[in-house]
């Protein structure tokens, strides 16, 4: 097998890269396809910075293993089968499952700090950024939150405003123009998820 072509996917919190991900992996089976996401590469907790209030503050690169990210990566692209916990986000409801990453010719890894990881992007042969209007972002924020990470809708509120926008403008937003396809999904990606499929279908021709 060739080298996977490595597409990379970025945006603030709640533009709907989860969404439009999911999107695009329904219509390509595994062997085709593998994503592999940063947010199961959080440090534990208890390794979490702190805010001046003792809050933990997950939207901070300094949450995130790269490095354990970055190995992964790399395994894949070396044609390796890679096994990672998945991270439940403080969910006591919900169980976590052992995730398994196989080898594709297509890769995608998406997360919000993944272009700024210098050692990360410059992996990436495709880079992606997903956009959305701040006040929609908010709303998918509350939505996600409040039902999938089991957070009370004052700590989602509060750590929009104290983490979540100053992370996007200082880590994620200054790529913006780094990236190679810009999507907007401030109300539907429909038509850019199947210009999206086109471009895969054509890379798994190639490989």
């Amino acid at each position: 097998m060739r080298k996977p072509y490595l597409i990379g996917i970025t945006g603030g919190s709640g533009s709907g890269k989860t969404t439009f991900l999911a999107d695009i992996v329904q219509s390509f089976s595994k062997e085709e396809l593998c994503v592999i996401s940063l947010d199961d590469y959080y440090h534990p907790r208890e390794k979490q910075a702190k805010d001046d209030l003792g809050v933990s503050n997950f939207d901070l690169p300094t949450s995130i293993d790269s490095k354990a990210f970055l190995a992964d990566i790399q395994k894949l692209l070396n044609g390796q089968i890679v096994t990672r916990k998945e991270y439940t986000f403080n969910n006591d409801k919900k169980a976590p499952k052992i995730l398994t990453f196989r080898p594709a010719p297509i890769l995608i890894v998406e997360g919000l700090f993944i272009f700024y990881f210098p050692e990360i992007s410059e992996l990436i042969d495709l880079k992606v950024f997903v956009e959305a209007k701040e006040n929609l972002k908010v709303i998918r924020r509350i939505k996600r939150d409040r039902i999938e990470r089991n957070y009370p809708l004052d700590d989602v509120l509060y750590r929009y405003e104290h983490h979540v926008l100053p992370t996007f403008e200082k880590y994620i937003l200054p790529f913006k123009p780094t990236a190679d396809l810009i999507i907007n999904n401030n109300d539907t990606f429909d038509a850019a998820a199947n210009v999206f499929k086109g471009f895969i279908r054509e890379k798994l021709t190639k490989s």
